[in-house]
């Protein structure tokens, strides 16, 4: 994990020559048509086709002796004696004041996110951390591996980490198993993230290998994937975002109580039939638009259907525990809910969606200076790192957002 942090933090090519020796130490085998190299890429580091590459090609291989992880530390046997084996970290925040990302991030998600994940470090920290290095102060000290020490090495770890993927298991009636440790992948984790991306990491039972999913040209940058990820989760996780019409997985909540505020605004609206529906519904999820749909379709539509029933047809709805689900009615559900469905919803419907998504959007800071920034290169340029991606984020999510409006407008 030092090796790796000091390629990126130190700004010279010598660390990048002695990472490339140390991973010829390590049986790390880099094919030759690729190079890893500092500048002409997203990021200060990145790797570059040297050919032409075709679909299927293994780019590099990495033996699992290589990769750096809990169970390789010289105290795997100490943390497997404590059981510490499986803790999970959290997520690695936008580590802002929190004054920036209030000002900056408002109605974006990633300040509650962010504040989420500071509560459950500081809880894991006073909880197993903390106690765990106490018991073993010839090895770590107290004063020096602080809770801000902690935070950071969190940070860093969930950055450039990858998970590997759970075996699925055909025995419905066991426990899920917990999710597989971190691990930092020496080589995998130079490669930058697009949504639209050409390379893609695969387990085998001795290496792992990354290999590329479409034709690459000469010249051209090579990019992992880190998931299909939003602007505000790459952002908040990662700590960089893309053009939002580069990433095909940008997306924008509508939060639960926005639309149960439009319901109350319906002229008609029974308030005291509203704030029962709202007992029972204060606890869903937002909903999640993207570019051409909603993705939390099933739960859209059970939300309307609550929002517009008579008190008949609720109290019915009470007795009987709410609805049984039909797994045939998903996809149907999906197309009302995509970009040509939502044109033919029930105007009702089209109403309450539409007036939660301007609720929605009346939420962002800045609200008309985003789009001339976005449009004015010098103005943007003049704007810090974390001004422009946080203008990214919410200019993506209103991007969303207003289509939703003008495909739900009467």
């Amino acid at each position: 994990t030092v090796l790796v942090l000091s390629i990126v933090q130190v700004d010279n090519d010598a660390s990048l020559q002695n990472f490339l020796r140390w991973c010829d130490c390590v049986n790390l085998v880099l094919s030759k048509k690729v190079q890893v190299c500092k500048g002409g890429v997203v990021a200060d580091y990145g790797m570059v086709a040297q050919e032409d590459i075709g679909e299927g090609e293994v780019l590099f291989t990495i033996p699992r002796s290589a990769l750096l992880h809990q169970g390789t530390t010289h105290v795997a046997a100490l943390l497997e004696q404590g059981n510490y084996c499986n803790i999970q970290y959290t997520a690695n925040g936008a580590f802002r004041s929190k004054e920036e990302r209030d000002s900056l991030l408002r109605g974006t998600g990633i300040p509650e996110a962010v504040d989420k994940d500071l509560v459950n470090i500081k809880r894991e920290y006073r909880d197993v951390v903390r106690p765990f290095i106490s018991k073993h102060p010839d090895m770590w000290n107290t004063r020096t591996h602080t809770l801000e020490l902690y935070t950071q090495l969190v940070a860093f770890v969930m950055a450039y980490s990858f998970q590997e993927p759970q075996e699925e298991d055909d025995d419905e009636d066991d426990e899920e198993d917990p999710p597989n440790p971190p691990m930092m992948v020496p080589m995998a984790d130079m490669l930058n993230h697009v949504s639209k991306h050409n390379a893609n990491l695969e387990f085998t039972p001795d290496s792992l290998k990354m290999v590329c999913v479409r034709p690459i040209k000469k010249g051209e940058e090579v990019f992992n994937t880190y998931g299909q990820m939003a602007n505000w989760q790459l952002l908040h996780m990662y700590g960089f975002t893309q053009t939002h019409s580069d990433n095909d997985a940008d997306t924008a909540d509508i939060p639960v109580i926005n639309l149960y505020k439009a319901a109350t605004k319906e002229p008609d609206g029974d308030q005291q039939l509203l704030a029962e529906m709202w007992e029972l519904l204060r606890d869903k999820e937002a909903f999640v638009f993207g570019k051409d749909s909603c993705f939390t379709h099933t739960e859209l539509h059970s939300v309307l259907k609550v929002l517009c029933m008579s008190r008949e047809e609720f109290l019915e709805f009470k007795n009987n525990d709410g609805w049984e689900d039909d797994e045939d009615e998903d996809e149907t559900i999906f197309q009302v809910f995509s970009n040509d469905g939502l044109l033919e919803l029930k105007s009702k419907w089209r109403r309450l969606i539409h007036e939660a998504a301007r609720l929605t959007v009346m939420g962002y800071p800045n609200l008309d200076e985003d789009r001339v920034l976005m449009e004015d290169q010098a103005s943007l340029e003049r704007l810090s790192r974390r001004q422009r991606n946080a203008l990214k984020v919410r200019y993506g999510q209103k991007s969303i957002l207003d289509k939703v409006m003008e495909l739900t407008k009467s």
